[in-house]
């Protein structure tokens, strides 16, 4: 059986894996010069820099796909558990790590964040039943196939439904649980992993810090680039072929069976065609002629991303791997994210340095910050106003909180806001995550993984069920190809 993959982002390189180890023949077609999607990097003048996801949690996840390659994954891919997660900066003064270990974690945030006794540990007991509950629903299986319920886990599963917190927003159910208010806004800061917002998700996406404090946060050797590297070098040693700069123009459908694809070359045909582009896109050009899900594409799209890329010609002991300085009133930020289409004065800004483990990312004695905040997709806003505007609000919170003048040590920069995010990768919008989570059905509102009604003719990647972000990337190619195999075995 032939297979064609349309994009070669984690989602794309986790299917090609998977297929290729199954026996199928594999061939990736990407439109850009580079495997990765959104996961790639960048050096200028000296200093590297990971474009895109910056954050490692699950890494069995990637250990599974070289253990079915029938390879052992440290002979290729290293990475360490990180001690200190993230530090975070508040404007009252408060400064805390966020520990890996529970009971440091638990101290410190007594002594720093207003923590009351048996408050984290209750906290953490729950949202980590919540995920038992939902991953082997939501997580690891297709919601669109009658069979993903037919199983004695799943049906327990559901059966307690009622207790995922769907009825509160992720606000609402940390309010429940903290006194501090510093607390809170720690905890909400977790909807921006999948681009939602904490006053208006669903409480089970508070599963998402079971992720980090209970399954731990780590670093790849070499960065966060080093997982697309080593995924592609192991799909390339399964026998996948990939062809750069070679955009499809087209899914080629006959009589609802798959027939391949159309490229600026000519036609490849396939059996199977697996779209691992943004399911806007891939309707709108790849599929332009056939009866779209338009209730899915009209969805509310989930937030997007400005970044600067800065080599700073200064060390900064007090900053780590990850650091966050939090705005001052977090709900009104939401606010104009979400309702304004705008960006906050004063916006929670989001430090990257992976010089602090990779000393050869910077010069001697300089850092490569990797500066984020989180901005509403494109909508036609001014985004040139909009990156003068935050550049300003950005220097103006990292003197404050840091105490210093950042911008005489920025030695070269870059940038990436929603509009090139939409250019380089093909994601609708500029949108992160795909379809926003806003609502307690929206995880039932992802395009699924396979048209049912089309033979050969599946979907994987972060726009698609599960969801976005790497662990869920790589879990959709993992879903897509379980059901590429049982459809149309090898």
């Amino acid at each position: 059986m032939k297979a064609i993959i349309v994009g070669s982002g984690i989602g794309g390189l986790s299917t090609s894996i998977r297929l290729a180890a199954a026996g199928y023949e594999v061939e990736v077609f990407e439109a850009s010069e580079g495997p990765g999607g959104k996961l790639k990097e960048n050096t200028i003048d000296g200093y590297r820099f990971d474009l895109g996801p910056s954050l490692f949690t699950m890494p069995h996840l990637v250990e599974e796909l070289f253990v079915i390659a029938g390879e052992k994954m440290s002979d290729h891919f290293q990475f360490q558990q990180l001690e200190t997660i993230c530090n975070y900066f508040y404007e009252d003064g408060a400064r805390f790590h966020s520990y890996s270990d529970v009971s440091k974690l638990e101290e410190e945030l007594k002594q720093k964040a207003g923590l009351k006794t048996g408050e984290l540990k209750k906290y953490l007991k729950t949202i980590k039943h919540i995920y038992d509950i939902t991953a082997p629903i939501f997580l690891y299986k297709s919601l669109h196939r009658i069979a993903s319920f037919l199983n004695l886990q799943t049906i327990k599963s559901i059966l307690q439904l009622p207790f995922i917190r769907s009825s509160q927003t992720m606000n609402e159910m940390n309010k429940a649980f903290f006194s501090d208010p510093r607390l809170v806004q720690y905890f909400n800061r977790y909807a921006t992993y999948n681009g939602s917002n904490p006053y208006q998700a669903p409480g089970t996406l508070n599963l998402i810090p079971h992720l980090e404090h209970d399954m731990g946060a780590y670093f790849p050797k070499g960065g966060m680039y080093s997982i697309t590297k080593k995924l592609y070098e192991l799909a390339c040693r399964k026998g996948v072929l990939f062809h750069f700069n070679q955009p499809v123009s087209e899914i080629i459908i006959e009589n609802k069976i798959v027939k391949g694809v159309k490229l600026n070359k000519g036609l490849k045909y396939a059996d199977i065609v697996i779209s691992n582009m943004d399911i806007y896109p891939t309707y709108r050009k790849l599929l332009s002629t056939y009866k779209a899900p338009e209730h899915l594409l009209k969805q509310k799209k989930s937030s997007s991303a400005l970044i600067f890329y800065w080599g700073i010609s200064k060390s900064f002991p007090e900053l780590d791997l990850h650091n966050i300085l939090f705005s001052a009133d977090y709900k009104k930020e939401f606010d104009a994210i979400w309702n304004s289409k705008t960006i906050h004065s004063d916006p929670t800004v989001y430090i990257n340095i992976t010089s602090k483990y990779e000393a050869s990312d910077a010069p001697e004695g300089c850092e490569n910050w990797f500066v984020m905040i989180n901005v509403p997709h494109n909508s036609g806003q001014d985004w040139d106003q909009l990156k003068k505007d935050a550049r300003e609000f950005i220097l103006k919170k990292i003197n404050r909180m840091l105490k210093t003048d950042i911008e005489p040590f920025i030695q070269t920069e870059d940038f990436l806001d929603p509009v090139l995010i939409e250019t380089r990768t093909s994601s609708y919008k500029g949108a992160l995550y795909g379809n926003a989570s806003n609502n307690k059905m929206a995880a039932f509102l992802r395009h699924s993984n396979a048209r049912s009604d089309i033979r050969g003719l599946y979907f994987c990647g972060g726009s698609v069920h599960p969801g976005g972000g790497i662990p869920l990337a790589i879990l959709s190619g993992k879903i897509t190809a379980e059901l590429i195999m049982n459809d149309l075995p090898c």
